[in-house]
């Protein structure tokens, strides 16, 4: 079974509460339920973490133990040489995911160091940008749904 690490970067453990007219209402714990009941549903094992720490998603990407990832680096993604440089290290296909576009917010937020190295891209979709990174990983792995095909 395809294994997908679900990488959640600082402040999503948040959601729900923060800024909720940008990130929702969901919190992070409903959120990886549902992550967890979609990749079963597509045949795929999910193994959740967040941390607000560079350095702890750096140590998580370095345990090696994931076919591939969705990433939701967070602020991250716009300053972060030393994750870039983490996943370039471990050669695991990933898909970059955001609840809000970061390409229409503020122009900070335009630079992204994932970007040209993540395999697919989904950007405002909300929760729902979860489900379709699993779809991409599931489509590329050959992964087969519970109860076969």
């Amino acid at each position: 079974m395809t294994r997908v690490l679900v990488l959640q970067g600082p402040n999503l453990n948040l959601l729900g509460t923060r800024e909720p007219e940008i990130y929702g209402h969901q919190t992070l714990h409903e959120l990886q339920v549902e992550i967890q009941h979609w990749a079963v549903g597509l045949g795929l094992e999910v193994v959740n973490f967040q941390s607000n720490h560079e350095g702890a998603l750096i140590d998580r990407i370095h345990e090696h133990d994931f076919d591939a990832a969705i990433v939701n680096a967070g602020g991250l993604t716009h300053t972060s040489v030393a994750l870039r440089d983490a996943l370039l290290a471990v050669n695991r296909p990933f898909v970059e995911v955001h609840l809000s576009d970061p390409t229409k917010r503020e122009a900070f937020r335009k630079v992204n160091f994932l970007a040209d190295i993540a395999i697919d891209h989904i950007y405002g979709q909300g929760p729902t940008g979860y489900r379709l990174a699993l779809e991409v990983l599931a489509r590329r792995f050959g992964a087969q749904p519970l109860g076969g095909r």
